[in-house]
Parts: C-alpha cells; structure tokens; sequence
C-alpha cells in the first residue's frame, strides 16, 4: 500500500469538523421556512374579506390561493438546480428577498389582479425558500445529526402549516385583510439579515453548466400537471382544461426525462432512479403527502359543514395533530428511533399510525370531536416518525453536491402529493354524496347548495348524513393508500440496504 493510499484512507477515517454554529443556522433556516409556510395557508381565513372588499369573484380568489402554489410546485427542481450551480446561501437570501417585496406589493394591492401578480411573485421566492434551506441543512449537518435537523425542519413545517389559519384569522379580528401578508416582511427581513451574516456559501464544486431546456421543460410540466390536479375537481376530471393541461405537462415531464438521460450537465440526474433507496422514498413520500394533504382538506369540511365550528374554532381544533409532530421533533425522538430502527422500518411504522389515525377519525369521529381528537394524535404521531426518515433518505440517496436538486424533488413530491389528496379524496367524497344524496338534492354540487334544497328537517338529516358518510369513505380511501404506500416504501427500502452491503463486500473483493 502507497503512502498516498494510506493518507486517503485516513483522510476517509475521520470525521469532517462540526460546524460551530450549525444550530444557530438551523434556526434561521427555520424562521425562513416558518415565513414560506404560514402563507400556504393563511390566505383561506381571508377569503370573505376579499370578497367583501376588493369585490373578487369565485374565480379570482382561486387565482390568489392558486398562483402561489402553481408557481412553487413548478419552480422547485429548477430552483434547487440553480441553488446547486450559483450558491445556496445566494440563492436562499434571494427568496428571502422575493418573498419579503412580493408579500410587501400583496399587502398594498388595491385589484385582484394585483394581488394575484403578488402572489406569483411570491410563489418564487417560495420556491427558492423551500429547496435552500433543506440543502443547507446537508450542508452544515453530518449524518449523526442530519436526521435530528431535519426532524426540526419537519416540525416547523408542520407548526406553519397549522398554524396559518389561527394566525391569519387572529390578525383579521383586529386588522384588515392585508395585514397577513404584511407581517410576512419584517419577519423576512430579519430572515435575510441573519441569513448574509450566519449561513456559509456552498455549491456543487463540479460547476456544470446550466441545463435551460431541461428548466424549461420541468417548469411547463410540474406547472401544468398541478394545474391539472387544481382544476380536476371543479371542471370535472374529463374536461377540455383539465385534459389539455395534463397533456401538456405529461409530454413536457416525458420529454425532460428523456432530455436528462442524453444532456452531459443534466439538472436531475435519472439514474438516481435506479437507487431503490431513492425510489423506495419517492413513493412514500408522495403517499404520506397524499394522506396528510387530502385528510386536512377532509377535516376541515368534517369539522365545518359536519360538526358546526366557525373557521377559528376549526382550526383551534386542528391544531392537535402540529402539536404533537413539533413536540415529537423537537425532543428528537423520531431521531433517536431512526439509528436503532433502521429507516424501512421507522417508516412503516410511521405509516401505519398515520393510516390507523385515518380509519380512527373516520369511525370514532364521525359524530363527535372526542374520537376525532385520538385520530389527530395518532396521524401526527405517524407524521412526526415517518416524514423526517423520508426526507433524510431521500437527501441521502443524492450525493451532496447535488443537495438542492435532492430539495426540489422533495418539494415537489410533497406538492404533488397533497394536490392529489386533495384532489382523489375529494372526488370520493362528492361521488359518494352524489349516490347517497335525497332525490329533492340529486343534483347539488355541495353540501350548502344540497340543503338549501330541503323542505323538511329529515331531509336535511338525510343530506348531512349522505355528507358525513362521504366524508368517512373518503378518509377510509386515504387511510388504505398511506398503509400502501408504507408497505412499498419499507420493502424497497430494506432491498436497497441488504443490496448495499452485497455490493461492498464485492468491490473488495474484487480490489483485493
């Protein structure tokens, strides 16, 4: 053995220093990341005050909640690409900056049609938020203690995601509508300051060139399948729109898959999809997405049109399902377990709590909030083990300096994910309404239209039952395709660790 070989290998032996303010920077990390999410939601708990206001349509208030999100979803490979190539550090203190203006102009918009400009502008900074801060958690954290980190991010993940609506209708009570978009930008501004000051520079030291076609197409594709998926469900699965839309985004991904394979720089690499490590959290994270995203969605019409409670009330109720995944998180369980575990079976496990939370507030909840609230327990027990594992082996399957592309899939798994929940759940549950609904209601596109058709008060039991009954037939639906998702994701994921062993011992054999 050369000198050179056995300074290498020791070079390998030792561990790189811990950076010393890594905990610091999670945390800034985190308050960029808190800022992203509470928007995702917020807006909801506005809506009447938008439409009494600024006079918006139907239309136009879907435009403001849906330019944010159609812009994200398709900027987050190509965001996480750039993120790679010109610094993550740039690149986050960007959509810092972007997200800061573009909150700034939707606060002051005095149209529609400005606010929905805002909201895209938004959706940009989003974007590059969302892939930054995962990647430079890769960065500053090694594998002991990346999964804790990330643990952390989930949980701030999941608080913003809650935690909107409780914001928005609070700063409502006292303030006009633009308020919530206005409190976004000093907390945006404090996010940039300690961004430029604490988070080290990092990119892919390789320096590949730009990959414009493979950008374009990614964007025109994740755009127009997300639009597909938003609109499937108001203009019918079958119509010209939705048809067009899913069309074009099916050939644009098609075309930048087989791009990827023939470009030397590609922006995402498609052999990475031949890592069943990689594949095997793929699948579960779009299922865990499509359970969480569908079932809130669900909850919160279960808790409104079912069970009686106003927006704040519902959202207070709610809440259950964050507060256990962020004290979960934040006590490092999931990243206690995840070394002793393993990752296949964390995620199984996760899962199927998850799934069981599912069928619990589908059968114990369907009349009452006391069975609902064991569910909420459950799911965000499952949510809190299963989500951080999947993101930690996703991010592991992709070489480091490749941690921004690894985000974006990430990202965009979990947008595709929840549109679908939401999407899928909700067409089960207007198609069991339609088959259950009264004959005095057949026809009735909602539960309000529905009872605003009863004469008499049995039958308007007979629609809030036919309702309630969808509702539980939609959660059940969720519950089936998370414990599946679990299942494929576990043995694909045991595969790929048995084969990594297999595929060591051969190389040194064959090296000796």
């Amino acid at each position: 053995m050369t000198a050179t070989t056995a300074a290498q290998r020791d070079a390998g032996d030792r561990k790189p220093q811990r950076h010393p303010t890594r905990w610091v920077i999670l945390g800034v990390i985190c308050l960029a990341q808190l800022t992203v999410l509470l928007d995702n939601t917020v807006l909801n708990v506005a809506i009447p005050s938008l439409t009494e206001e600024m006079g918006a349509a139907t239309s136009d208030i879907q435009w403001m909640i849906n330019a944010y999100s159609l812009v994200q979803a398709g900027l987050l490979l190509t965001a996480g690409s750039a993120a790679d190539r010109y610094g993550r550090k740039k690149l986050l203190a960007l959509g810092l900056a972007l997200f800061g203006i573009g909150s700034l102009l939707a606060g002051l918009a005095e149209t529609t049609g400005q606010l929905i400009a805002a909201r895209a502008g938004m959706g940009v900074g989003g974007a590059l938020l969302m892939t930054t801060t995962l990647a430079v958690i890769v960065q500053v954290f090694d594998e002991d203690e990346r999964a804790k980190a990330i643990g952390l991010w989930g949980a701030v993940s999941s608080l913003g995601f809650a935690a909107g609506p409780l914001v928005g209708g609070a700063m409502l009570n006292h303030f006009w509508w633009g308020s919530i978009f206005l409190i976004n930008v000093p907390v945006a501004l404090l996010g940039l300051v300690a961004v430029l000051k604490l988070v080290p520079e990092s990119k892919n030291p390789t320096g590949d060139r730009p990959d414009l076609l493979g950008a374009l197409l990614s964007t025109i594709g994740m755009t127009c399948v997300v639009f597909a998926i938003i609109s499937g469900p108001e203009h019918g699965w079958t119509s010209g729109r939705v048809l067009l839309s899913a069309g074009i985004g099916v050939i644009a991904l098609a075309l930048f898959a087989l791009w990827e394979r023939r470009v030397p720089f590609p922006m995402l690499d498609m052999h990475f999809f031949r890592n069943r490590r990689f594949v095997g959290a793929v699948a579960g994270g779009i299922l865990v997405a499509f359970g969480m995203g569908g079932s809130l969605f669900l909850l919160t019409q279960h808790l409104q049109l079912v069970l009686g409670y106003d927006p704040l009330a519902t959202g207070l109720r709610m809440s259950p399902l964050a507060l256990v995944i962020v004290a979960l998180n934040l006590t490092g369980v999931g990243a206690r377990l995840l070394p002793r575990l393993g990752t296949p079976t964390l995620i199984i496990g996760g899962m199927s709590m998850l799934s069981a939370g599912l069928a619990a507030i589908a059968v114990l909840g369907a009349h009452g909030y006391g069975g609902m609230l064991l569910g909420l327990v459950m799911m965000g027990t499952g949510i809190a083990f299963s989500m951080p594992a999947m993101a930690n082996a996703i991010m592991s399957a992709i070489p480091p300096e490749k941690a921004g592309v690894g985000a974006g899939v990430n990202g965009t798994l979990q947008e595709c994910g929840n549109g679908l929940g939401v999407a899928v759940l909700g067409a089960v549950l207007n198609s069991r309404f339609a088959a259950l609904v009264p004959a005095v209601a057949a026809g009735a596109g909602s539960l309000p239209a529905a009872l605003a058709s009863a004469r008499t008060d049995a039958e308007r039991t007979a629609i809030e039952d036919a309702f309630a009954s969808g509702v539980q037939t939609s959660q059940l639906v969720g519950a089936a395709a998370v414990l599946a998702g679990g299942i494929v994701a576990a043995v694909l994921l045991r595969r790929a660790e048995r084969a990594t062993p297999d595929a060591a011992a051969a190389g040194a054999g064959a090296a000796a």
